[in-house]
């Protein structure tokens, strides 16, 4: 007798194609099939309406060489006929650009030509170098990878849009694609784009957001986790919340040092604050017998005395008592917390915490 397993279940862009935003952004667990469901929207966009295509990531690097050659790999012969009508049986890359073609046995080379013409890839870190050329019968656009681990490009959301603008000029027939793994809540384009809800939004949801009196719609998907057939789940069931991210779509999140020493409110002996991602951190210096370190929580309460506090905010003000630098100390005080970042003396209420202080950190390095 025999036990057959659950089909495994892949993405559908079904339901956030029925709300008819210009953007669609999806994100999740990895390789539960949102890149191979955009992928083949765009062949299917191409043999339905003759538009071409365009797909984006984040670094030349990314679309160079076999990486690039082998975007449309799992999308063989049969599947390419059953797309074309027959028409064609290959893909075939060439330049930063694909093509429907038909191979041909005696020359043992794919045959191709301008009229199979129908994806287009290209960088962000490029883009200087694509404001020249003209893309008029592009209408669908995939930014694959949209969240990154750890470096984004300077002022990205800016370029991104100048890539935008470069393929789709005065046109308004657009639909544009970001797709991205739950690996990294400190994301610009949470901001940027106004998706206020994203880091609370439920698995299996889709939220709306609408700008400009309602002429432009975003349509964010936090796709399902995929249930079916995940027996190996098992291989990645060690206590390390980064791992749940590639177990069930969960925001990976990493494990950060929480406070070592029990202090009282005397123990404290200096407080400031950090402002970021539109939160507000309040920063403790503690002294215990010989133990001096930072302890980091989340602020609930609004800021008193705030021409006193010392505030390290990235947005300049002006203001004597504030900083857009924590590594660069301005008196004693501001050097002490910089030589207690640097010797790791820095704790935090939770992973949560951890996870945005950090990158604030991160951030100021990139400064200096």
């Amino acid at each position: 007798m025999f036990s057959i397993l659950p089909k495994k279940k892949f993405y559908s862009l079904d339901k956030i194609l029925e709300k008819n935003c210009t953007y669609n952004i999806i994100i999740g667990e990895r390789s539960n099939g949102k890149t191979y469901a955009c992928l083949e929207y765009v062949i299917k966009n191409f043999f339905r309406t003759g538009k071409q295509s365009a797909i984006l990531r984040r670094w030349q690097s990314d679309i160079t060489g076999f990486r690039g050659s082998q975007m449309f790999a799992n999308f063989g012969s049969e599947l390419i006929k059953k797309y074309s009508g027959g028409k064609y049986d290959a893909i075939k890359y060439y330049s930063g650009k694909f093509y429907f073609g038909r191979y041909d046995p005696d020359m043992d080379k794919i045959i191709y030509s301008d009229g199979g013409l129908f994806c287009f890839l290209m960088s962000l870190s490029d883009n200087e170098h694509n404001k020249s050329l003209s893309y008029p019968n592009v209408n669908t656009i995939v930014f694959d990878e949209f969240i990154a681990k750890n470096l984004y490009l300077t002022d990205e959301f800016v370029v991104f849009m100048n890539t935008l603008s470069t393929i789709i000029r005065d046109r308004t027939d657009v639909k544009i694609f970001m797709l991205g793994n739950t690996i990294n809540k400190n994301c610009p384009y949470f901001d940027e784009m106004g998706l206020k809800n994203i880091l609370s939004q439920q698995q299996g949801t889709i939220d709306l957001y609408s700008y400009s009196d309602g002429k432009l719609k975003v349509a964010v998907e936090y796709t399902a986790p995929n249930t079916t057939n995940k027996t190996n789940n098992y291989i990645f069931g060690f206590e390390n919340p980064r791992l749940e991210t590639i177990k069930n779509g969960a925001w990976e999140l990493a494990l950060y040092p929480h406070c070592p020493i029990k202090f009282d409110r005397k123990n404290i002996l200096y407080t400031f604050l950090i402002k970021w991602k539109k939160a507000v951190y309040q920063c403790e210096i503690v002294g215990v017998d010989d133990n001096y370190f930072i302890f980091c929580h989340i602020k609930t309460t609004p800021i008193k005395d705030d021409k006193i506090t010392l505030v390290y905010d990235i947005e300049p003000t002006g203001k004597i008592n504030y900083s857009t630098n924590i590594f660069v100390a301005r008196n004693a005080v501001e050097q002490t917390i910089k030589n207690l970042i640097i010797s790791e003396k820095i704790f935090f209420q939770n992973n949560i915490v951890g996870d945005y202080i950090t990158s604030f950190l991160k951030y100021c390095r990139g400064m200096r």
